[in-house]
């Protein structure tokens, strides 16, 4: 199956549909990353668990300091996570739930990869849309990736 430049490896249906992740038997192989524990790609199920522990808080903040807490929890939302990220290299929820943001060369991410991500992760699909390495759109318009830290 052919795979266009642009899409790279995210349209693909398995680890092994000729879509640059061929052979790779595990997220981030291909990447030189382990396959569990610290340094190995986080999951889905973890990711979204922090991004809801991120989201909670900005709500609630939302709803009682705000006239409109719908844009108020997304700019809300929007500033924990790129100064968060940008300073310590994981958000609240990242850090709860065991994960960090790191560049491909495993340095933390700074401010402009950051906002990058964020901007896109309040768009809300770039996220759902990721490749055989587990990274989403926002990931790689930022050339982040997350990872576990335990």
């Amino acid at each position: 199956m052919p795979v266009s430049r642009w899409t790279q490896t995210w349209l693909s249906g398995s680890l092994s549909d000729g879509d640059g992740g061929a052979g790779q038997a595990y997220r981030g192989q291909r990447l030189g990353l382990p396959e569990r524990g610290p340094g190995s790609v986080a999951g889905f199920g973890a990711r979204g668990a922090a991004i809801a522990l991120d989201w909670l808080p900005c709500y609630l903040a939302a709803q009682l300091l705000t006239t409109n807490p719908a844009v108020s929890t997304l700019a809300i939302f929007a500033a924990l996570t790129v100064l968060s990220v940008a300073a310590a290299g994981r958000s609240p929820g990242h850090a709860v739930v065991g994960l960090r943001v790191a560049m491909l060369d495993g340095q933390r991410a700074g401010f402009a990869p950051a906002v990058i991500r964020t901007v896109l992760i309040c768009l809300v699909i770039p996220p759902l849309v990721y490749n055989t390495d587990g990274r989403g759109l926002h990931d790689r318009a930022a050339a982040t990736i997350v990872l576990r830290t335990r």
